[in-house]
């Protein structure tokens, strides 16, 4: 426990500026010798902003290099991501950072019971499921039910085999959607994300609900499709995103602690160029977003050339005879938008439900989500011809929906890479000098130190997933 609340007070200190700027003083003067002292309110911003920055950080090291989104320039290296060289240190972030942040929610929904603050408990249950799904989905079966438990003697947890996880987080999300009372608002400070709004923390919460079913829906004894159309078809039980208002966004400020995740915005676009395919995607849709995403290439002459990346796992001996396209720092430089989910995602997964033939209107859906996607990213309207171009008109290919998916993703921690593992879109071309045969890794591997620290548990979980290798399939995969 006193590790906790170390880990706790630590971030209450982080973090007490954002007290400074309200009338509710409770929180700034909480003593950290006492764990009652701390409240629901005081751990709320430290997770978003936690999990959302290292989720930034990991989009660029891990989904935008296996996505092809863009690739390291100049790179004459042979390993890389991009190049699907894949080590125990590549995901090791995401692990570290995702247990030590869930901690804290652990700690949030301990205290919402013990408080009698349903609000603050669909809330922790929401962000525990955010947090656990993307660590499942990277890794495979995890620790879960005895993680977090060191004070309660369990310093060697179990691992959860990611069937048994997900029943839990779907269970949770549908108890988070039940306990929300909007007659009794949140008493502490603002929360970071939606300012204390129950009304928009219910929607992400269904909306979030929305994402994890879709990505069991390959399982049939999980029901999972069915479910989202109960949900989509009772949206007065089962609020969900309904325009971009809506959408689970952190708003960067620049103003301590709530600073880019990037110190050196240069460190975000120095020695990287767009990949190829990320790029043409959008030169062939004439996409207004690339203007926003990318720079525009040029000849050995200086002269502007239009868009243009290089191919992702290139054999980084090649001589281009142009510098490619690289990535707008504004994207990394407060203020900045970290974005946790959007309306566009809720309509992209109603268009896969209605092209399935599960629900109505694809096409109106599809035009719903790509719409949506431009005009966050841009903040201006879509082109008004956008969908007289060939391929933006709605084909009632489920390969149609999931590319322009991919693009709306951009930016997403790894959900482009999860949405590929499931569906298999978009089509990426083979890389020139991959690793793994060229195969794109289905997992990362188990960081040294889950080795290290909880060895037999760890071979017990091989025993039931199977290796530990980036080829082995998540239990939604298979």
């Amino acid at each position: 426990m006193k590790k906790n609340i170390l880990k706790i007070v630590f971030t209450l200190f982080v973090f007490s500026s954002f007290t400074a700027c309200t009338s509710e003083f409770d929180e700034t003067n909480i003593d950290p010798n006492l764990t009652t002292s701390v409240t629901p309110g005081s751990l709320i911003n430290p997770v978003i902003y936690g999990l959302s920055s290292n989720n930034a950080l990991k989009n660029y090291d891990i989904t935008s290099a296996l996505m092809q989104v863009h690739v390291p320039y100049p790179d004459v290296t042979a390993g890389g991501v991009h190049r699907f060289d894949i080590t125990q240190g590549t995901g090791s972030s995401t692990w570290s950072s995702g247990y030590n942040w869930l901690a804290n929610v652990n700690e949030m929904l301990k205290r919402s019971k013990e408080l009698n603050l349903p609000n603050y408990e669909a809330i922790a249950l929401t962000l525990r499921a955010w947090g656990f799904s993307n660590l499942t989905d990277m890794f495979g079966d995890i620790p879960m039910s005895e993680a977090l438990r060191a004070e309660e003697g369990i310093s060697q947890p179990k691992f959860d085999t990611q069937k048994d996880i997900y029943e839990i987080l779907l269970a949770d999300l549908e108890r988070a959607n039940s306990l929300y009372n909007k007659a009794i608002p949140l008493p502490y400070t603002a929360d970071l994300l939606y300012n204390n709004n129950l009304t928009a923390w219910q929607k992400f919460t269904n909306s979030l609900h929305l994402r994890l079913l879709l990505r069991t829906s390959n399982k049939s004894d999980f029901n999972s499709s069915q479910k989202i159309i109960t949900i989509l078809s009772d949206v007065q039980k089962y609020p969900i995103f309904a325009s971009n208002a809506d959408n689970a966004v952190l708003q960067v400020t620049g103003i301590s602690p709530n600073l880019s995740p990037w110190p050196r915005p240069q460190d975000y676009n120095n020695g990287r160029a767009m990949g190829s395919f990320f790029v043409d995607k959008l030169v062939e849709r004439e996409d207004p977003r690339i203007n926003f995403i990318a720079t525009k290439a040029r000849d050995f002459n200086n002269q502007e050339i239009g868009f243009k990346g290089i191919p992702a796992g290139y054999n980084g001996s090649e001589i281009f005879d142009y510098a490619p396209s690289g990535l707008v720092r504004l994207q990394a430089e407060a203020p900045m938008k970290i974005v946790i989910m959007t309306y566009s995602e809720v309509e992209f997964i109603k268009a896969e439900m209605a092209q399935k033939g599960l629900y109505n209107n694809a096409e109106t859906h599809y035009v719903n989500g790509v719409t949506a996607a431009i005009e966050y990213l841009t903040q201006q309207p879509i082109p008004s011809n956008y969908f007289d171009n060939v391929n933006n008109k709605y084909n009632s290919t489920l390969e149609q929906i999931i590319t322009q998916k991919y693009l709306s993703l951009y930016f997403v921690d790894y959900q482009q890479w999860y949405e590929y593992r499931r569906t298999g879109f978009p089509k990426l071309p083979q890389i020139q000098a991959g690793r793994n045969n060229n195969i794109m890794p289905s997992r990362l591997l188990y960081p040294t130190s889950v080795q290290t620290h909880n060895y037999n548990n760890y071979l017990k979980a091989l025993e039931i997933m199977g290796p530990d290798d980036i080829n082995t399939k998540v239990w939604w995969e298979k």
